[in-house]
């Protein structure tokens, strides 16, 4: 863990997937339904997990290769779309250790929030079956704002609920776009090594302010340990 403190923020900003839930399981199986109705040999989730924080991008990548300029990619995101609904918590579970990482922040004078490109069609869904979601001073998803991260209009629009200002708040997240979009909100960010971090990722490269292995490592950065 690094040795960076960050005793001084007011607010903890989260992304969703990867950082606080682990939802590669019905991603991957989403995915994989696509797979197993057109014939072809499912794929073991360990193929899907790396790539799991970029959505329907990243499982479409996975189970036939595409990516977005594909002709037959709106179809298929389509199609997967419908499969995640039905199983988008099934499998799906927090890290271990979020939970109590949350309720130490709900004890103490931080806010905190999620900001997340799950479309709010999706992260809708996850906040009502979850009851961690119920305290959360804002949710941020990826239609909320007219930008996605890595842009930083979502992560200033969560600062805005929480009633702070952008440099007071850190962002933690496990993929390059989350790192991009903290650093041009102006705030500390945060690489959740336990998270997805992308098939072939550097996360050392990122230029993020401080690295963690377990959730409960950034109660130790933060001095709330």
């Amino acid at each position: 863990m690094s040795e960076v403190s960050f005793t001084a923020v007011r607010g903890v900003l989260f992304d969703l997937d990867g950082t606080l839930i682990d939802s590669a399981p019905d991603l991957g199986f989403a995915a994989d339904q696509l797979r197993s109705v057109r014939g072809l040999p499912s794929l073991p989730l360990q193929a899907y997990r790396p790539l799991a924080g970029a959505g329907a991008r990243g499982m479409l990548s996975v189970a036939f290769g595409i990516t977005p300029d594909h002709p037959d990619f709106p179809g298929l995101r389509e199609e997967f779309f419908t499969n995640y609904e039905q199983c988008i918590h099934d499998q799906t579970a927090l890290f271990p250790g979020i939970q109590e990482l949350v309720a130490t922040l709900e004890h103490s004078p931080l806010k905190w929030g999620v900001v997340t490109n799950k479309v709010e069609r999706f992260t809708s869904l996850i906040a009502q079956r979850v009851a961690l979601f119920a305290n959360a001073g804002a949710i941020v998803s990826g239609d909320t704002t007219a930008y996605s991260k890595p842009h930083p209009e979502p992560l200033w629009e969560a600062a805005r609920r929480l009633g702070l200002e952008p440099h007071e708040c850190i962002y933690v997240g496990d993929d390059e776009r989350d790192i991009q979009a903290g650093q041009a909100a102006g705030m500390k960010t945060v690489v959740a090594m336990y998270g997805y971090l992308g098939s072939g990722a550097s996360p050392k490269s990122w230029g993020a302010d401080a690295e963690i292995y377990s959730p409960l490592d950034l109660l130790k950065l933060m001095g709330l340990d």
